[in-house]
Parts: structure tokens; sequence; C-alpha cells
């Protein structure tokens, strides 16, 4: 490993451990000529496929993006950010078994929407009315009615009046 301070190749380890999150090996080195320490960190090298976007980019899997995205949408509902945390690390998980090289960002999108409208409706329109870049209200009530239509009834509060 090359000394960040004299640039020369020749270092030990000094000592080695898990860091706190457990994704990866925290390692100080010490270097053999100049004797100063510094550390590096060894992290499993993923290899997600690249999405491909509506106009034919391809860029890189950021899940931070998409996390950012489901953030917004969840914003002041009540969609916990451990459930947004496992959601994520499932997709992940998915797209690193499918071993595709490239995914749509469609399908990315439909993932995310198919997911926040299973646990919150409001946060799923939300992303859907960006997803989507409704251009009108007519479009974005058409959502709305499709969501209304799939929706169970709301339930009857059974308290009795007297």
């Amino acid at each position: 490993m090359k000394c960040p301070f004299c640039s020369d190749m020749d270092s030990r380890v000094v000592d080695s451990r898990l860091s706190k999150d457990g994704l990866a090996i925290r390692r100080r080195r010490q270097c053999e000529r100049c004797k100063k320490r510094f550390t590096t960190y060894e992290r499993l090298e993923q290899s997600l496929p690249l999405v491909v976007k509506k106009d034919g980019r391809r860029e890189n899997f950021e899940r931070e993006k998409l996390r950012s995205g489901i953030l917004k949408a969840c914003q002041k509902r009540p969609v916990s950010l451990e459930e947004i945390e496992r959601f994520l690390d499932d997709l992940q998980n998915q797209l690193q078994e499918s071993g595709e090289r490239e995914i749509p960002s469609r399908w990315l999108g439909e993932q995310v929407m198919a997911w926040l409208q299973q646990r919150d409706e409001v946060a799923y329109v939300r992303f859907a009315s960006v997803y989507r870049s409704f251009r009108d209200l007519n479009e974005f009530m058409s959502e709305l009615q499709e969501l209304l239509r799939q929706s169970p009834p709301p339930a009857r509060n059974k308290s009795t009046r007297k």
C-alpha cells in the first residue's frame, strides 16, 4: 500500500479490526520508510448493473440517490428509516443476484412505487408524481382515481352514538 505521506510502497499492517458497520475491515498501517501511520479500509466490491435512463444514458446504480427520493416521498409519513433501509437492502441484493449488466430505470421506479403503495399511499403519490412527471392535474387525478379503485374501503368507526 502506497504511503500517503512519502509515497513509498512498503508498509506493514499494525492493527486490523472490523468497522463499526461491519461492512469493511479497518487496517492501521505503518510506512517502513517514514514510520508514519495511516488507515485503510477493505470493502467487498459489489458488481451492480448499470441503470439505463429514459434518454439512453447509462449510470452506475446509486443507492443513495434512490434513498434520497424515497425519503422525500416519506417525509412526515409513518414509514420508518429501518423499513426504507431494509427495502433498499433487498432491492440491492435482488440486483446483485440477477446477474444483469443493465437494468432500465423504469424497473427501479416501478419497484419503489409498488413498495410505497403497500406502505403509505401518500408517499406513493408523492413519489409517483415526481417519477411519472405528470403534465397536468388530469393525469394526477387519474393516478389518484386508480389508487382509490385499488384501495379497500376505509374501516367504519364501530362506536355507537347516543
